[in-house]
C-alpha cells in the first residue's frame, strides 16, 4: 500500500475527509486499541494468537480492561507469558500511523505536543512531510530495576541543549525527553514494576491520571498519548520491592496470571515454544513426562512457592531431551528418539531453574532434580499404561536384574528385553509408532514408570538412603 507524503495528501483519504491541522479530533490510542478489538471480536478473531491457556481466566479480564479504555498490571510469577501478553496488544493498534519526521516524539502531523512540532506544521503547513511508522515500533519496553532515574522514563533538563538554542531552561525545547514521551501515541510497559524507586513511581502518577508529565518542577506539561501497561511478580511485591499505594489506586486493573492448569495445556505450550530438530521424534509419553516434571516440582515441599517454577524449564528441558537423542543419533547412527534416559541427561535444565527452600539445599538441587523426575514418571504411568504389570514385578521381587542397553541399535535393545516378562508386551500398547527406536522408549519408561510408582527400586546408590521402603529383601532392581 502507498501512503500518503504530505499532510495534504493524507487529508485526501476517507479517514481524515473535514480535518484540519490543530483541530484536536486525533483518536487515543486507548480508543484505537478498544475500536481494533471490537472489530475482531465481532469477526470471532483469535485476539491473541501464541497466548495458550488463559482463555477462560486472563484473556476475559484483560479484554474488560481494553474495552473499558484501562491501564492496566499483569501480576504473576515467572514464566508466565506476561511480557508476551503485553507485546501482543501491539496487534490491536492500526497496522501504521503517519507521524512527523526528525522528531524524538512520535507526533501527531495535525495535533503536535511539543514546540519543534508545532513549529515544524506551522513552517511546512500542508506540504509537511510524513513518516509512517508499524504498529510494532509503537511499543517501548522497561525494564525496572532499583537504578533507573525519573529522567530515565520522564525526561531531564539539559543545560547544553538550551544553550545551543538561546532559551531559558524552563522551555520546553530545552528537554531531553525519556522513554515515556517518546513512545507517544503507543504502548508503554514497565516490567517488574515494584522493583522501580518510590520516587520514580511517584512521576508516573500524573501520567496516569491526568495524561499529562513535569519535568525537573518546571511549568511544563505534555499531554501525552500513550497507553500504559505493567507487570510484577508476587514475590517482588512484598519482599524486595513495593508498588506505593497511590500508584496502585491509579492502575485501572491488576490482572493475575497463573502456570498452566492442565498437562495438556503445558505441553502445548512446550510445543509451541521449544526448538526441536525436524529428525527428533519425541513420543508422546515423554513430551506429557516433561510437562509432569514441572507440575511435580511446582508442587514440590523442597521448591520455593514465592518463586515459582517457570514454564522456562519444560520448554528447556525438551530443547536439551532432544538434543540428547540427536547426539545419540549422530553418534551412533541410530533413530533420533528421544527416551527417559534423555531427559535424566538433561538435569541442567531442571536444577538452574528451582529456588530451593532449606531441605531442598541440605539434599541437593541434582537429587531433588532426579526425585522430581521419578515422581513424574509414577504419575505419567499412571495415566498412560493400564496393563497388568504382575508378572514383570514378580519377577523382580524374586531377585532379578535388569540393565537397560544405553548403546547400540535399538533391535539388540530390545532382544535383550525379552527375558523380562510383561515388558514388551506393555511397551508396544504404549507406543503409538511400530519403529523399534520407538519401542525401545517405551519399554525404557515402563521400567521408569514402575520405578515411580515404587514398584520397583533403582540400583543406584543416591536413590537407596531417600527410598529405603523400595529395597526390600528380595527386591529386583533395574539400571
Amino acid at each position: 500500500m502507498q501512503h500518503p507524503n504530505t499532510l495534504s495528501e493524507l487529508l485526501k483519504l476517507p479517514e481524515y475527509a473535514g480535518r484540519k491541522p490543530f483541530d484536536g479530533k486525533s483518536r487515543k490510542v486507548q480508543d484505537e486499541v478498544r475500536h481494533n478489538l471490537i472489530r475482531k471480536l465481532r469477526g470471532g478473531d483469535e485476539l491473541f494468537p501464541g497466548i495458550v491457556g488463559f482463555d477462560d481466566s486472563v484473556i476475559p479480564q484483560l479484554v474488560g480492561a481494553l474495552l473499558a479504555r484501562q491501564n492496566f498490571i499483569l501480576l504473576g510469577l515467572r514464566g508466565q507469558a506476561k511480557s508476551r501478553i503485553l507485546r501482543a496488544i501491539t496487534s490491536l493498534l492500526d497496522e501504521y500511523i503517519p507521524t512527523m519526521g526528525g522528531l524524538e516524539v512520535n507526533d501527531d502531523p495535525l495535533n503536535p505536543i511539543t514546540a519543534e512540532g508545532k513549529a515544524y506544521l506551522e513552517a511546512h503547513g500542508l506540504e509537511l512531510p510524513l513518516n509512517w511508522v508499524h504498529h510494532a515500533d509503537r511499543y517501548v519496553e522497561k525494564l525496572a530495576t532499583p537504578d533507573v532515574t525519573v529522567a530515565d522514563l520522564i525526561g531531564d533538563v539539559d543545560p547544553i541543549k538550551a544553550a545551543r538554542l538561546g532559551t531559558s531552561l524552563g522551555d520546553v525545547r530545552s528537554m531531553h525527553f525519556g522513554l515515556l514521551p517518546r513512545a507517544n501515541r503507543g504502548i508503554f510497559a514497565v516490567n517488574e514494576l515494584a522493583d522501580l524507586s518510590p520516587k520514580v513511581q511517584v512521576a508516573l502518577f500524573n501520567i496516569l491520571q491526568e495524561g499529562d508529565i513535569q519535568i525537573k518542577g518546571y511549568p511544563i506539561r505534555l499531554e501525552l498519548d500513550v497507553m500504559l501497561v505493567f507487570s510484577a511478580n508476587p514475590e517482588d511485591y512484598t519482599a524486595r520491592g513495593k508498588i506505593v499505594t497511590p500508584l496502585k489506586d491509579r492502575i485501572g486493573s491488576e490482572i493475575r496470571t497463573h502456570y498452566p492448569r492442565t498437562v495438556q495445556e503445558g505441553m502445548n505450550i512446550t510445543s509451541q515454544e521449544s526448538y526441536v530438530d525436524s529428525s527428533v521424534q519425541v513420543p508422546t509419553f515423554i513430551a506429557e513426562l516433561i510437562e509432569e516434571i514441572a507440575f511435580q516440582a511446582r508442587e514440590d515441599a523442597r521448591v520455593d512457592k514465592l518463586s515459582g517454577v517457570s514454564q522456562r524449564l519444560p520448554i528447556s528441558l525438551m530443547e536439551l531431551a532432544s538434543a540428547s537423542a540427536e547426539r545419540r543419533a549422530y553418534t551412533q547412527n541410530v533413530p533420533a528418539v528421544v527416551r527417559p534416559l534423555d531427559v535424566y541427561s538433561s538435569l541442567p535444565a531442571i536444577t538452574g531453574k528451582l529456588e530451593l527452600e532449606y531441605e531442598g539445599e541440605l539434599k541437593g538441587a541434582d537429587s531433588v532434580a532426579r526425585e522430581i523426575i521419578r515422581k513424574a514418571a509414577g504419575q505419567v504411568y499412571a495415566r498412560v499404561v493400564s496393563a497388568n504389570t504382575d508378572k514383570l514385578e514378580k519377577w523382580f521381587d524374586e531377585g532379578n536384574v535388569f540393565k537397560v542397553p544405553q548403546d547400540g541399535p535399538a533391535k539388540d535393545a530390545l532382544e535383550t528385553m525379552r527375558q523380562v516378562p510383561q515388558l514388551l508386551e506393555t511397551a508396544f500398547k504404549l507406543s503409538s509408532d511400530s519403529s523399534e527406536a520407538h519401542r525401545l522408549s517405551a519399554a525404557e519408561f515402563v521400567l521408569e514408570g514402575l520405578y515411580g510408582r515404587k514398584k520397583l527400586s533403582k540400583a543406584e546408590e543416591m536413590y537407596a538412603a531417600a527410598e529405603p521402603e523400595t529395597q526390600r529383601k528380595g527386591a529386583g532392581r533395574w539400571n
